[in-house]
């Protein structure tokens, strides 16, 4: 793929870092710095309900779930970035083909064509 045509997927690359930057930011501080009263504004030393803190500790795993999914999906933009730098983006690393615009434009940060990525989903 020529320089030209990597620009607009790396535009689209640089803005899904920013955005995945700042939810990835903001799920730590609300799942590891904020107890349920803190959140809610109730500072006071009255005991709570055991639903409650079950609750809490099932919201806090699932935001904790979310990150680390956003966080993998953060990792696939940078490399997709440092393929660009190194003009291999567009190239499928399993067969060396090129991947379909209509593929990086849905998935812009995939390493693989679509039949690559078919076969190591099997």
């Amino acid at each position: 793929m020529k320089k030209a045509e990597m620009k607009p997927y790396k535009e689209m690359l640089l803005s899904l870092r920013s955005r995945l930057r700042g939810d990835v930011t903001t799920m730590a501080d609300v799942a590891l710095n904020k107890t349920r009263s803190e959140s809610n504004g109730d500072l006071s030393s009255m005991p709570i309900h055991m639903a409650d803190i079950g609750s809490d500790n099932y919201e806090q795993e699932f935001t904790l779930s979310m990150m680390e999914s956003e966080e993998s999906t953060l990792e696939a933009v940078e490399a997709a970035l440092e393929r660009i730098e190194d003009r291999s983006y567009g190239a499928c690393e399993d067969c060396g083909k090129a991947i379909r615009k209509t593929r990086l434009k849905a998935i812009p940060y995939t390493p693989l064509c679509i039949q690559c990525a078919s076969k190591r989903e099997q």
